[in-house]
Order: C-alpha cells, then structure tokens, then sequence
C-alpha cells in the first residue's frame, strides 16, 4: 500500500476520523493496528521480523534503566545493537558480504564458497532498525526514560506515516504525544492535508514523470549521448528529491491531521551553498542520525585532522552502506566524504590567509550551482547498477557532454513540462518554503488545485517509492 494508491485514501480516511471519534486512550490501539495492518500489506511474513526486533529492544530499554552496573547497562545496549544490526546483516548485507568475499576466493568450485540467501529484504528495513537503536541509545545516555507501555512503544516503532521510509524519530519527539490527548486542530489539519497534497503533487507529477525519461536513460547508458546521460543525471537529482520529499510530506502531514508533529526531513537542500550545507538540509533525520550516534562518539572534529577526515569518511562510507549493498552506495558516500574534507581544507586556507567573504546574490547563486554540481555527480554512482556503469557514464558525461544526439523514451513536450515543473518548485521553495493561507476559501482552493493537477498530470503506474527499497 503506497501513500499514492486509491487503497491508502480510503485506509487514511477510517483511520483518521477513527482517530478523533476515539477516546485519547484507546487511540493508541487503533493506530497500532493500522500500522500493523499497513506493513502487512506490503508483506505479512515480514511483519514477525519486525515484532522480533520490538520485543528485544523494548526489554532491553527496562533492563538498561534498571541496571546499576555501567558494565551491565552497556551489554544490554550491545544486546538491541546486536539485535538490529544483526537483522540488517541478514537481510540486507549478507549477500552482498558472501558474494565478495566468494569472488575473492576466486573457483566457483571452492569448497570454501559461501551460500547465499533466497530472501526479499523487509521494506523500510534500515528506517525502523535505525529508530529502534536511537531509542535504546537515549535510554542508555538518560535522555530518555525506558517506555513500560508496550503497545505505545510498539506503535513508536511502527507509526505508519514514518514507518517505511522516515523520518527516523528520536523517542524524546514522539513517545510523549502518543499518551496525550489531541483535539482536533482545524490549522493543524489543514497544514496536513496541504503537506499531503503538495507531496502527492511531487511525487506522480514531477517525480515520476521525471522517472520516464531517467530509467530509460540509465538502463542503456551505451546507446545514449553524453549530452542525454548529463541531461538524465540533472534531472534524477531533482526525481528523487520529490520522491523522497514527496514522502515525508505525506507522512509528516497525516501525522500532522491527527496532531501528532514528525520532525523536517528536508529543507531546499538544492539552494545549498555547499555540501556540508546540503546535509542539514537533506534527509536530516539520518544525517543527524549518524552525526549524534557513530560521528560524535568517534570524535568528531574535536581530533587533530587526519582523525577528523577519518571520521567523515567512516561516516559517509557507513551512511553510503546504509542505503543498499552495492559498492556503488558505498563509492558515492566516499565522494561526499572527499567533498566535504574539500571544503574544510578551502576554508582553512581561506581563514589562514585572512580572506573576507563578502556574500552576494551572484556569489550565492554560483555556490548553489557548483553544489548541485557535486551532489548531482554523486547520484550517478546511487543510481548506476554497478560502479564499472557509473564511471562509464561519467566518462561520457564529461567528454562527450557537448556534442551528439538527443534520444529520450519521452517526447520533448514531457522534457519541457518537466522541467517548467521543477522550476516552478524551486522557486516557491526559494520565494515561498512555508504557505500562509489568509482564509478557509484559499486553502480549499490550494488543495483542490494540487488534488486536481495530480490526477489530471499525474504519472500513475504503481512505481513505489525510491527508498522504500532501504
């Protein structure tokens, strides 16, 4: 069930207005089994996983709080960690794990080759693995106290308009509002229906259509220019930001409706000026994840610099990782890494030999380009099959990006709506990043507009998600 399916219209409609018809106390219940019920419909079996990992961590949240040892507090800690990584490791890198290293080996005939593992990997995985720790960690720190209610803890694991694909919640954000009793809000309601809409817009109108164009692309990258392969990989940037945007906006924003607040997981990460900028911008709930939780506890930048750039590449190595077991992830976590020790040592250079930046509108506008440059190179590698593929593609790009044909699955007036679209976007993003509606009559007119333009220019072809699959 996708947030853009006829199916999770009529699943958010019961459940919300089940919501409010509902005592506060019994609400719990009803959002845990519509949780439950949503993950279901993705794949049931997979939902005895996910039960497994809840039942281990919320034990292991009491025994860390009750303990007075440090070294018993600290193995129950490792026991959640363990329990969670271990589930990653199993469905998620094993395979990737025995195929190297029975390449390594080398004869397929090798007595000493791995097996491998026929299993479809549990949707949403890394999401709900990486907000169970963050619970068991803040218990373990004193930031957060061990949650006896295990059905309200259950449902801080699996609230479904964040179960799948995030935000990846701190339990000092959520734990809290699912014991207190929320009114309806009509501002709060309509905010959400408005973030639902423009995520719905984002996703079927601009992300998928986009899609159209990048698949074809990108699945036969030796039959197209280098003009068409840098073409593609502009327009991927912007496809899958407005799917990933695309979801949080409508996950955020059912949340919202019921009066419950997710935390922002993007905010115009294209208008960066830098990438260590574009990373409080996108996916913010891994990046902080990952900062407050592996880059911290390594040392951060508070080592001398070899350790600090160390640090970076562990962490964006480990977040490459962390969104699939290709190589491919793990090389484009790397150039992000390579990027940002860039600009540290620019910096340190520029602050050494006195140099005042005197910020303009011109200056801004080409670090925004050159940012979006980068990044845009670093997609190629998450999105190319293979590594040997992304680097034929960057080759291409940059020997052949001037010159030769343009052939694409979608006819030019697709391209130019496409790009009119994405124009559109970042302008309201720049000009306009918060809606503020003086009436009732110019909300409904907003949303009828967004619903209205979704179906009508909508790309509806049951495409999931793009980090779903993480």
């Amino acid at each position: 069930m996708t947030f853009t399916s006829l199916q999770f219209l009529l699943f958010y409609i019961i459940v919300t207005l089940g919501y409010y018809l509902l005592n506060h106390k019994q609400r719990w219940i009803l959002l845990l089994v519509a949780s439950c019920y949503f993950y279901m419909a993705f794949l049931p079996i997979y939902m005895l996983v996910l039960g497994g990992t809840i039942v281990i961590d919320y034990f292991a949240g009491i025994y860390i709080e009750q303990a007075k040892d440090p070294i018993i507090r600290k193995r129950y800690l490792l026991l959640s960690i363990i329990a969670n990584v271990g589930v990653l490791v199993v469905f998620k890198y094993y395979n990737f794990f025995a195929a190297n290293i029975n390449q390594a080996i080398g004869s397929p005939d090798s007595h000493w080759q791995l097996f491998y593992l026929k299993i479809l990997l549990p949707i949403g995985l890394s999401f709900h693995t990486f907000q169970a720790m963050s619970y068991t960690i803040e218990v373990y720190r004193g930031n957060q106290r061990a949650e006896r209610h295990f059905g309200i803890y259950a449902l801080y694991i699996m609230f479904y308009p964040q179960l799948v694909a995030g935000p990846i919640e701190r339990p000092q954000n959520v734990l809290h509002q699912f014991k207190e009793e929320h009114q309806f809000d009509w501002e709060n309601f309509k905010s959400g229906l408005l973030q639902m809409a423009f995520g719905l817009f984002k996703k079927v109108v601009i992300a998928d259509r986009i899609a159209l164009l990048v698949d074809n692309v990108y699945a036969d990258p030796a039959n197209h220019s280098g003009k068409a392969l840098l073409i593609a990989t502009f327009l991927y940037s912007f496809q899958i930001y407005c799917d990933f945007s695309g979801y949080s906006d409508m996950g955020i924003g059912a949340a919202r409706t019921m009066g419950i607040d997710l935390m922002t997981n993007f905010r115009s990460p294209y208008l960066a000026r830098s990438v260590n900028e574009f990373w409080t911008r996108w996916h913010i709930s891994l990046s902080t994840w990952f900062r407050d939780y592996v880059y911290i506890p390594l040392g951060g930048n508070r080592v001398g610099m070899p350790r600090w750039f160390l640090n970076l590449f562990i962490v964006f190595m480990l977040s490459g990782l962390w969104h699939g077991a290709n190589w491919t992830f793990i090389v484009w976590g790397a150039l992000h890494a390579v990027f940002m020790i860039i600009e540290i040592i620019k910096n340190l250079w520029l602050k050494k030999m006195n140099y005042s930046f005197k910020p303009n509108l011109l200056k801004s506008a080409l670090q925004i380009v050159i940012t979006f440059c980068l990044v845009s190179l670093g997609w190629v590698f998450f999105r190319a099959s293979d590594v040997h593929t992304a680097w034929f593609i960057v080759q291409r790009i940059f020997s052949t990006a001037f010159n030769g044909p343009l052939h694409f699955a979608i006819n030019n007036f697709e391209i130019g709506f496409s790009v009119a679209l994405i124009a559109v976007m970042m302008l309201k993003e720049y000009f306009f990043p918060t809606i503020r509606l003086k009436s009732n009559v110019q909300f409904f007119v907003l949303l009828i507009v967004l619903l209205v333009a979704s179906y009508a220019f909508g790309v509806f072809n049951n495409k999931q998600f793009i980090y779903f699959q993480f």
